[in-house]
């Protein structure tokens, strides 16, 4: 069976072409800088990758340049958009009452357009995608995967802010997370290379890309996380601050005078290593910096994975017992150095890094830890669009009463 994986972006727009239950990727191909006058589409499937210009202006006009890459003999090989039986969609924002991925009717569409205002740079470019693939694709089933959805199980003394009652009550502010179907890739993962059952397993995922985030994972189940009412809250990100005092916007009001877009635009885009090092939002970069003697660039790289170990010893206190401590993403796939320092300490809760190990875990999935730590550390690459692709099979079984694939 043939499954189509969508993430539409504000300015991009990302297709993954999957053979189920096989879990194989066929093709991957994507259309970047949409409506910026230089849109560029790559490929990449079959033995064959290239990129080229592109003059899609939208992202329908995008997902038709896509589908048309996926149906050549050069491409991905379809004979017919009719042999995609279903379709996933990357959404970010679930909000309270979606909880699992499902197939997408209206009361779905309205879920993700009422949570606009809570992802206003994601939940309307992820409608607009899943739109353009209804029309252009009206007999696969449209599948919704949230990334809030792994995060629901939360209880109330992790997700609610100590605000009064009524911001929840009636305006939902609280804290969602973000990130759910990457912790929710690794989490399984991880269990699997432990040979541990996925209800027993208590893990510690640390996401660490140009976004940052982590998740205390009880027995398969998320408990705690450190993205909240949007992306901005938890560790340092790239551009992001992440946790800083909540006054601190009436104090750049205040003495600099700024607005609240300002404020915010500070916050989520100037911020983070970027802003701290003043080297750039790339660890790779802000690394080598510090390797040269940039204080501020050393400053930076220390912040970052203090924030890092610090709630990794949070979430130790929260599960009690830790398994297994994953990294993934970006940052936590490729940087022996900052999960180095991150784990740097953590000796006495029983997590002891091999660095040998460490050092040779660059991109591949590895155990980073002794043969004698009591708690595993793990690189595991994240997959996003498999997990996307393995959900909407699932819910394509369910609303189709089979067991099995034709």
């Amino acid at each position: 069976m043939i499954i189509l994986v969508i993430n539409s972006c504000r300015s991009s727009l990302k297709c993954s072409l999957y053979e189920m239950p096989d879990d194989r990727c066929l093709a991957e191909c994507a259309v970047e800088r949409i409506g910026e006058g230089k849109a560029a589409l790559s490929f990449e499937g079959a033995g064959r990758s290239w990129e080229e210009p592109s003059s899609a202006e939208t992202h329908a006009e995008a997902l038709d340049a896509l589908l048309r890459c996926l149906s050549s003999s050069e491409g991905g090989g379809l004979e017919d958009l009719g042999e995609i039986a279903a379709v996933g969609h990357r959404v970010v924002h679930g909000g309270e009452k979606i909880s699992e991925s499902l197939a997408v009717d209206q009361e779905v569409i309205e879920v993700i357009r009422d949570n606009s205002a809570l992802a206003p740079l994601h939940n309307p470019p992820n409608l607009t995608g899943l739109q353009a693939a209804s029309e252009r694709l009206p007999g696969a089933l449209q599948v919704a995967v949230f990334d809030t959805a792994f995060h629901a199980s939360m209880p109330p003394r992790a997700y609610l802010y100590a605000l009064p009652q009524e911001l929840y009550t009636k305006y939902h502010v609280r804290r969602y997370g973000f990130h759910g179907t990457s912790h929710r890739y690794v989490a399984e993962r991880a269990a699997e290379v432990l040979s541990m059952c996925r209800e027993a397993c208590n893990l510690i995922t640390v996401h660490l890309g140009n976004g940052c985030s982590a998740a205390a994972v009880r027995g398969g189940r998320c408990v705690d996380t450190t993205m909240g009412l949007t992306p901005l809250e938890g560790l340092v990100m790239g551009t992001r601050c992440g946790d800083v005092d909540p006054a601190l916007p009436f104090f750049l009001s205040e003495n600099l005078g700024m607005s609240p877009k300002e404020s915010y635009a500070l916050l989520n885009r100037r911020s983070g290593i970027a802003g701290l090092s003043g080297v750039s939002n790339d660890m790779r970069e802000v690394i080598a910096a510090a390797g040269t003697g940039n204080g501020w660039a050393e400053r930076a790289l220390d912040v970052f994975c203090y924030r890092v170990k610090k709630y990794i010893g949070a979430y130790w206190a929260v599960l009690g017992t830790v398994d297994g401590v994953v990294f993934t993403a970006g940052i936590g796939e490729n940087s022996p150095e900052v999960r180095r320092r991150a784990c740097e300490g953590l000796e006495p809760l029983g997590l002891c890094l091999d660095e040998r190990r460490n050092l040779e875990a660059v991109g591949c999935e590895a155990v980073i830890s002794t043969p004698d730590s009591r708690t595993a550390a793990l690189v595991v690459p994240t997959d996003e669009a498999l997990k996307i692709a393995m959900d909407t099979y699932e819910v394509y079984l369910r609303e189709s009463g089979s067991t099995v694939t034709e």
